[in-house]
């Protein structure tokens, strides 16, 4: 047993691992592969969707074969899941981004930057206005759908970790050793994340080609809105690790000798039903037990589901979590790329930041609410105020998220005016046939980022690859009229506030995590005894379909409307963002964020219904359950 229990925890810990990884690279995918926000949700939301393509059938056949074989089988997918999302880097060829440098690394000495006519067409637009055979190619298959499908995959092989794993720690273990077993395992699922994120952070500073391409020739840094870090490596690292976790399963027993202490109790036919009622299943082993309901009951099942969701308060808990958990989705899937976009970060540093900060705070802050309850003894009623005292508190907090804002970079034609023109296009580069698409950002010595050095009236430049200096630029009317490579730093100012906003995020994240436990208590003991599997099971099946699949779609979508530039790919067509309004992309974030304070407000009706039933025993108050029935304890 402690054998399964060492390969269990590594399989946790390395699905774990892989799935934080795929919410980490969210922007290096975008810019990979030249696709929109909402593209990305869905590619995040295949995993759910793979999930739920098979668990039935998991949950109800699994139990009656061999498990450890099974869950073998299911890391192996997700280890072939994994490595086939890396595939596209190896079939796509070298990324080549967006740029209107021509130089060599051999010389210092460059093409200039304002062209003529003749050199433009080779760099502008109109080069992609006669497609050749590798755009028909491209134009026939996009990428991504590698992606999604391998992400589906890895759902589809998650399933069987779960629910088989921890029901075959509770046959086998003493009934008092049971919980500490799966906490250890819970525990390890936690830190899996953090290395994640950790990896990604790391990923994100190696070049996407690292090794087949001379660096002193790229002119982009890993904080360029064009740059795409070597995402596949990582999933080929969280692959060897899923496939490396599958091993020890191939060695296990069926079952083992059950402990003398639990041959006179229960049966390994009772253990869902068991483990259901002690409180030690996962969300997937209670979707498991929903389903045994709904095979072995059938007839009654509707009636009873009927009579669950007459429960007010169940319902109204129902609906609050739904809500809540598509903001949460929704924050955690896209908070490194608004970390990114608002406050100048790289990929890397945002990664960092989640893996080793915010992730901990959520962490530390489900266990501190178990520990509050098990010291002060919470009753279910005290739960129930701990929960909604400490989501409001937390959504209060989140409010001051609007007030930390950075002004948007001041880009030349975009979010800034050429002195009287509001257009790319001025008096100071009208000598210079400039494509209007190619997003190239050089930095004025005004402070003043412009679209391209072609766009800002630059006629010479020497150096190569970053150290690019770009001279005679007559948009830019100060100093020895230079530009540099890349976009303009924000202000010291906006550094202060991205502090105040790492804090801010941390504290909010603890207090929020804290009623996570109280919160999973007061949904058990609000309905009967009788109800507990279907009334878990149903929960868990709605905030997945409900959340978890469309949550990442339709905030990529909203995020998707504050873009205002789109790059363009090579073969034409609109690909990733390249610059936002930051100003209306944090208020649609946190608006979003608002109406969950008015789910949080909801739950005060939540908390009345509790008090009313469990202090006046009134059948007016739940009118479906029958006081004397409650499971007040």
């Amino acid at each position: 047993l402690q054998m399964f229990l060492v390969a269990l925890s590594f399989a946790y810990f390395a699905k774990a691992l892989s799935g934080s990884y795929m919410k980490s690279t969210i922007t290096q995918l975008e810019r990979r592969f030249d696709i929109p926000s909402y593209l990305i949700g869905v590619i995040d939301g295949s995993f759910e969707i793979g999930n739920l393509l098979v668990i039935a059938f998991v949950s109800y056949f699994g139990a009656k074969l061999h498990r450890p074989k099974i869950i073998a089988i299911g890391c192996l997918l997700m280890s072939l899941g994994t490595f086939l999302i890396a595939l596209p880097h190896f079939i796509i060829g070298r990324y080549k981004f967006e740029t209107s440098i021509r130089s060599s690394v051999n010389s210092t000495n460059s093409l200039s930057p304002c062209p003529v006519r003749s050199s433009v067409l080779a760099a502008g637009p109109s080069a992609s206005s006669m497609p050749s055979s590798g755009c028909e190619h491209e134009s026939r298959l996009s990428m991504w759908i590698y992606v999604f499908l391998g992400n589906i995959l890895r759902g589809i092989g998650e399933t069987p970790v779960q629910p088989l794993g921890i029901s075959y720690i509770d046959d086998h273990a003493l009934e008092e050793n049971a919980a500490f077993y799966i906490g250890c395992v819970q525990t390890i699922s936690v830190i899996g994340p953090v290395f994640g994120y950790l990896l990604g952070s790391v990923c994100a500073k190696i070049y996407v080609d690292i090794g087949f391409v001379n660096m002193e020739s790229i002119s982009i840094t890993p904080g360029d809105a064009r740059w795409v870090g070597a995402w596949w490596l990582g999933y080929l690292i969280a692959g060897l690790i899923t496939l490396l976790s599958a091993m020890p399963f191939w060695f296990l027993p069926k079952s083992l000798p059950l402990p003398e202490r639990r041959l006179d109790k229960y049966s390994p036919e009772r253990t869902i039903v068991v483990h259901v009622c002690c409180g030690l299943t996962n969300k997937i082993q209670l979707f498991a037990s929903f389903l045994n309901i709904l095979y072995s009951c059938f007839p009654d099942f509707l009636p009873t589901l009927r009579s669950l969701l007459g429960n007010p308060v169940y319902f109204l808990y129902l609906c609050v979590t739904i809500i809540q958990f598509n903001s949460l989705i929704g924050m955690v899937t896209y908070k490194p790329k608004y970390i990114e976009q608002h406050y100048g970060q790289s990929a890397s540093k945002a990664n960092f930041l989640m893996g080793v900060i915010n992730i901990p705070a959520v962490a530390l802050g489900m266990f501190s609410g178990g520990v509050i309850m098990k010291k002060f003894k919470l009753s279910i009623m005290g739960a129930a105020k701990f929960a909604l005292g400490t989501s409001l508190l937390g959504y209060f907090l989140s409010l001051f998220f609007f007030a930390m804002g950075c002004e948007n970079a001041s880009v030349a034609g975009i979010t800034s005016l050429y002195k009287v023109d509001s257009s790319l296009l001025a008096s100071c580069n009208a000598d210079c046939q400039c494509p209007e698409t190619n997003w190239d950002p050089v930095c004025g010595e005004n402070g003043l980022t412009y679209f391209s050095p072609c766009l800002a009236g630059c006629r010479t430049s020497h150096g190569s690859g970053v150290d690019t200096v770009f001279e005679q630029c007559s948009c830019v009317a100060v100093g020895n009229h230079t530009a540099s490579v890349g976009q303009c730093n924000n202000t010291d100012s906006c550094h202060r506030v991205f502090l105040y906003f790492l804090a801010l995020s941390v504290i909010t994240s603890f207090i929020i995590s804290l009623g996570g436990t109280p919160g999973y208590m007061l949904l058990i003991r609000c309905i009967r005894p009788q109800l507990k599997s279907l009334a878990l099971g149903f929960h868990t099946l709605t905030t997945r379909t409900l959340a978890g699949i469309p949550a990442p779609i339709y905030f990529g979508a909203i995020i998707d409307t504050t873009c205002l530039k789109w790059g363009q790919k090579k073969c034409g067509g609109r690909g990733a963002c390249r610059i936002y309004n930051t100003t209306a992309y944090r208020y649609l974030v946190f608006k979003i964020k608002k109406k969950i304070f008015l789910a949080a407000a909801t739950s005060t009706s939540v908390s009345n219904r509790i008090e009313g039933s469990i202090r006046l025993k009134s059948l007016h108050v739940i009118t479906s359950i029958d006081p004397n029935e409650l499971d007040l304890n």
